[in-house]
């Protein structure tokens, strides 16, 4: 086989970051790990050109502009009634107000409403500082940057890690309390006691035996489906995972769960890789995976299967680890009005952010991608 090849639904969505996200070509590319060329050709497809990509687009224009009108009388009406009582007090604490507030409305809103000049307000926010107080205002500022760059998911050692990658040297404790007075915390889940007993396929072993931690990539991957809800109905997830790194290398989205959502969640995985030897599959006993067709591919692509105990999510713990933190710091976080809106929103923390941003601690805290490079590094300078 000649090159990667990609599904569709694949090239849609790496469309829609490009079109309707703002990214640019080159990001977008690179973090797919698909040449500028690709990708400019899959827009020219299935991007702005398209006409019904062109009637959307002026629809959600003009719903932008109603929502921006909408923005401003709501800002005039809500001004008031925020600085109601400050008129009463001291120039200084009418200034801290306006401080408070500025990112929400402009200055000159503000200082009209509560009788002071833009002018003095400048001056007193040019008040000298200690210089403690000005590095904690810039530490605060990066620990939002990476924090909103998480999806708000982040706790402060991860933080940490990202302030020191690049060059900040600050203490985990200071990053905890700075954190800690701005409300920013990790998202975290629950647990709840699961089964852990099970019979063993009859055709299939559990080859695996729960060795989660390959030496090299393509050796093991494990394979799962999820389910979305949105206002439409169900949304099914089918990913492929490679144990070496984490890193989703196969996935698919469709309405229906069928064997063809994992035929094609691992055809796009065997596509992506190009496996130079014999990878083992691990996945549960559902009736998806126990299907003819699906012990047929893996024969044909020569891959070796494997399957967890009967009832037992623990025999598959990696590929239940990863739907835990997709839902916990994105899906269940938003309302999906349909399901190409709940697609696109996966395809984006995927292939946009899990595999080629998110630290991952069974990685010494490096990305999917970032890990699998420094690997391949190392063989080279072997």
């Amino acid at each position: 086989m000649s090159g990667k090849r990609y599904p569709e639904e694949f090239k849609i969505e790496a469309v829609k970051q490009v079109v309707d996200r703002g990214h640019s070509i080159a990001d977008v590319a690179k973090r797919l790990d698909i040449t500028t060329h690709s990708l400019y050709a899959w827009v020219k497809k299935y991007g702005p050109d398209n006409k019904q990509h062109n009637d959307l687009s002026e629809a959600q224009a003009e719903i932008k502009r109603l929502q921006k009108e909408l923005k401003r009388a709501t800002e005039e009406r809500d001004i008031p009634k925020k600085s109601r009582g400050v008129l009463r007090k001291a120039v200084r604490l009418r200034y801290a107000f306006i401080k408070e507030h500025n990112d929400r409305w402009p200055v000159r809103w503000l200082c009209n409403m509560l009788d002071v000049h833009p002018s003095g307000f400048y001056a007193w926010s040019k008040q000298p500082s200690s210089k403690r107080d000005k590095t904690n205002r810039r530490l605060t500022g990066l620990i939002k940057q990476f924090w909103l760059e998480s999806g708000c998911v982040y706790g402060y050692r991860k933080i940490h890690s990202d302030l020191r990658d690049t060059g900040e040297r600050c203490g985990i404790n200071r990053v905890y309390r700075l954190m800690q007075s701005e409300g920013l915390k990790a998202q975290v889940g629950y647990r709840r006691p699961r089964y852990r007993k099970g019979d063993s396929h009859i055709v299939v072993p559990n080859r695996l035996q729960r060795q989660f931690n390959p030496v090299t990539p393509d050796e093991v991957w494990v394979t799962d489906i999820t389910y979305i809800r949105t206002h439409e109905g169900w949304l099914y997830l089918a990913v492929v995972v490679d144990l070496f790194s984490r890193k989703v290398v196969g996935w698919s989205m469709h309405s229906q769960i069928s064997k063809d959502i994992v035929l094609n969640a691992l055809l796009m995985a065997v596509w992506r890789r190009q496996p130079k030897k014999q990878v083992m599959v691990h996945s549960d006993q559902g009736s998806q995976y126990t299907s003819h067709d699906w012990q047929a591919f893996l024969k044909t692509h020569g891959l070796q299967g494997s399957m967890s105990r009967r009832g037992n999510c623990h025999d598959n713990a990696v590929a239940e680890s990863f739907f835990q933190l997709l839902k916990r710091e994105r899906i269940k976080r938003k309302i999906y009005s349909t399901r190409d809106e709940a697609r696109s929103d996966v395809f984006d923390y995927i292939e946009m952010f899990y595999n080629s941003k998110r630290k991952h601690g069974s990685n010494n805290l490096l990305s999917p991608v970032e890990y699998e490079n420094r690997y391949q590094e190392r063989l080279g300078s072997v």
